[in-house]
């Protein structure tokens, strides 16, 4: 008998809505779209042919909408691996645990998870207003180790050549490696996107080596990281969400991958002038990809 999940751990609001996301069983697709700007949503919704469902509370934004005759749910999770915790638990239990019984489902469903953000480079040659996706990401966060599995999932070698590459500091967390899932990336693969190997970062300044008053404790960070390589393979590019994503989904059966539009080149000091129209390019890529089926 499945152990019955106590009010305290799975949190239900008054309308049996899930606690952060406010949505209930049934209103989201199996294929879901996670970006981090709420506004992002709206933005995405509008390529739809007819939206079912509108749902706000916080940072997290959902709508649920139609696509090429293909469901799809868009949904913001706000900036961060600790929000990503929140929204895929929640998601998660939306489709594998019973609300009324307060237990999981003998049955498991997996969701297609394709997160769209931006992000920047850490090598010269992938230039700002480009397209990226990545095979394989690297979190700095932390957010893995505290899930049993989690461990077993990641690359230990990786993990030991690039903290002794980049002198890592040992009260820093240990970082994870953790690899897309191969079904999902090569369906949302395209020619013009760079392949590459991401690192989620917990933090936006610091912990991706920006400096304005505060000094960090390893200057040469993202020089160490731009001339690392393991298995002739470099690391490409900071964002901050890309990991929990990755390891969260692995961990609970689900399929993801990301992909991101290059907003800015941090070695060669490089911003994009007007990035929107570059992800509505790739938005609508990744929506005409997933609507075929």
């Amino acid at each position: 008998m499945n152990k019955h999940i106590e009010e305290s751990e799975l949190i239900l609001n008054d309308d049996g809505s899930v606690f952060h996301l406010h949505l209930k069983p049934g209103e989201i697709s199996d294929t879901i779209i996670l970006v981090g700007d709420p506004a992002r949503v709206k933005m995405i919704a509008g390529f739809f042919d007819s939206v079912e469902l509108t749902r706000q509370n916080r940072e997290f934004h959902t709508i649920t909408g139609v696509y090429h005759k293909k469901r799809i749910s868009v949904v913001a999770t706000g900036i961060g691996t600790d929000n990503i915790d929140i929204v895929l638990n929640e998601l998660d239990a939306l489709v594998n645990v019973d609300f009324e019984t307060r237990q999981v489902k003998s049955y498991h469903t997996s969701l297609n998870i394709v997160r769209i953000g931006t992000s920047g480079s850490l090598q010269y040659n992938i230039p700002v207003d480009s397209w990226l996706i990545s095979k394989i990401v690297i979190g700095f966060d932390g957010l893995l180790n505290f899930y049993e599995g989690g461990a077993e999932l990641s690359d230990n070698n990786f993990e030991n050549a690039l903290m002794t590459h980049v002198n890592w500091n040992k009260r820093l967390t240990t970082p994870y490696v953790i690899n897309a899932d191969e079904e999902l990336f090569q369906r949302i693969f395209v020619n013009d996107m760079n392949e590459g190997i991401t690192i989620s970062a917990p933090g936006f300044y610091g912990p991706q080596g920006r400096v304005i008053r505060l000094n960090i404790q390893n200057r040469d960070i993202n020089s160490k990281i731009s001339s690392f390589e393991y298995n002739k393979l470099k690391i490409t590019n900071y964002e901050m969400e890309c990991s929990a994503i990755y390891g969260l989904s692995a961990l609970m059966g689900h399929k993801a991958v990301t992909v991101c539009a290059i907003i800015a080149n941090r070695l060669r000091g490089e911003y994009s002038k007007d990035y929107h129209p570059v992800v509505e390019r790739l938005v609508k890529t990744v929506l005409d990809k997933l609507s075929i089926e």
